[in-house]
């Protein structure tokens, strides 16, 4: 090994699809969750109950005011950045230097900035790793190599990484207004399989601000995977699993998967089904936080964010909502399943968590 990839190899900077694919995006995600998601939530269910002091502002910025949830919503980028830098192993001082770095970054990429933050915080957590420790000044060289690399390459790629990011998004965004069925399929599946990958739907959700239309499709995906498994592998995992499927994640099954893929098939094509139903039939809309359309029934955040924006909705509304996130998942992929089994293609245990 050379003494490049020696170094690397001490100060833990791995180049893998786990570390950089699995676990930094996945940190951004909960980065993501504990901010901007949380935020949202509260907002919503201070307007929609009238709860005062969830609608009242805190603090004022400037000339701007902020609710609780506003608050916590403004700082997706640096918890983003942090989140992104512990998955990596990064020492305390270039934790806490890639809380202005984040915070630059999502601003710069606009609507594309968690994608924007997630390359930028990769990269200047790496080369702050690579200082960390190695001067007797590391209290000064550690967080200045941290933010220059990190506000210099932000102001490189961020804008651009955002545009494009934005991009994309308003493309498939633009394409599912035309082309509900087509795209109501295509969006539901893709979403829901990587909800259950062990990637980030949310992120994913996030970076590209998949909203509108095609977030009801990504809504409808990600609950075809987290209710079908749940409901699937009842008699195996009983209400335990239940419950951390239906409410938590689908991810729990992907073990399972890699050992028999012939699991997946009823939750895809439920997807499958869902999907359109959705665009179709019900229009179901993403109306919150693009995060929220990769969450699922995950603490029921897919949900609220189609709650969010409803203003006065009506009893078809509501029914396609639980049709859409409970009931057609739940039923459809249960009788999938029961012919998975009696195909042979999901055996004893096959689904058990």
């Amino acid at each position: 090994m050379s003494a490049f990839g020696n170094f690397l190899k001490r100060k833990d900077v791995v180049v893998s699809l786990q570390r950089y694919g699995v676990d930094a995006m996945s940190a951004m995600a909960q980065g993501l969750f504990c901010t901007l998601l949380i935020g949202t939530i509260l907002n919503t269910l201070g307007a929609q109950l009238g709860i005062g002091f969830l609608t009242k502002s805190v603090v004022t910025i400037g000339e701007k005011a902020y609710t609780i949830g506003g608050l916590a919503s403004a700082m997706a980028g640096p918890a983003m950045a942090v989140a992104i830098g512990f998955a990596l192993h990064a020492s305390g001082m270039v934790l806490f230097t890639l809380v202005p770095v984040g915070y630059a970054t999502n601003i710069l990429g606009g609507a594309g900035g968690p994608f924007a933050v997630y390359i930028v915080s990769i990269i200047a957590a790496e080369f702050g790793k690579m200082v960390s420790k190695e001067t007797r000044i590391d209290i000064l060289v550690t967080p200045i190599v941290t933010l220059l690399v990190g506000v210099i390459v932000a102001s490189l790629i961020a804008a651009p990484v955002g545009h494009a990011a934005s991009w994309v998004g308003n493309l498939i965004m633009w394409a599912t207004e035309r082309q509900p069925f087509v795209m109501g399929i295509l969006v539901s599946a893709i979403v829901g399989i990587a909800l259950t990958l062990p990637i980030s739907s949310a992120a994913i959700c996030a970076g590209l601000g998949l909203t509108g239309l095609a977030g009801g499709a990504a809504v409808a995906g990600c609950c075809a995977q987290m209710i079908g498994f749940a409901v699937m592998s009842f008699r195996e995992n009983r209400w335990g699993g239940l419950v951390s499927q239906g409410l938590g994640t689908s991810m729990l099954q992907m073990g399972n998967i890699l050992r028999n893929p012939k699991i997946w098939i009823a939750p895809i094509l439920t997807s499958m089904i869902t999907g359109p139903v959705a665009t179709c039939i019900f229009h179901l809309e993403m109306n919150g936080a693009a995060v929220n359309s990769g969450m699922g029934t995950c603490g029921l955040c897919g949900p609220i964010g189609v709650w969010t924006g409803w203003t006065d909705p009506t009893t078809f509304d509501w029914i396609g909502l639980v049709l859409i996130c409970f009931v057609l998942p739940a039923a459809i992929c249960f009788c999938l399943g029961e012919v998975s089994r009696r195909l042979g293609w999901i055996r004893k245990d096959d689904l058990k968590i």
